[in-house]
């Protein structure tokens, strides 16, 4: 897998917009990506130092939709904590 497949795209919620703030970031990664993968594209793709990676699969909500009930797609969401003093450049505009 390449590094431009793991990461999907930014997570841009109030919770990850906290999160900013104390050094992790947030994005939505490829579901089969391990913890080691995404560290490395992170540090890869952005030149940082990633200090640690959590990563937690996230369930689709049920929703409803006429009078059937449907459900969301399930994702796979990584946070990732950079040393100190680092930061990523393109979540500056957020």
């Amino acid at each position: 897998m390449f590094y431009e497949d793991v990461l999907i795209a930014p997570v841009q919620s109030e919770k990850a917009t906290e999160l900013r703030e104390q050094g992790k970031y947030v994005f939505r990664v490829h579901p089969k990506a391990n913890k080691f993968q995404i560290k490395d594209a992170v540090s890869k793709l952005f030149n940082v130092k990633v200090e640690a990676c959590r990563v937690m699969n996230v369930f689709g909500k049920m929703k409803r939709v006429r009078k059937s009930w449907g459900r969301t797609a399930s994702w796979k969401k990584a946070i990732v904590k950079l040393a100190p003093g680092e930061t990523i450049k393109v979540f500056e505009g957020i």
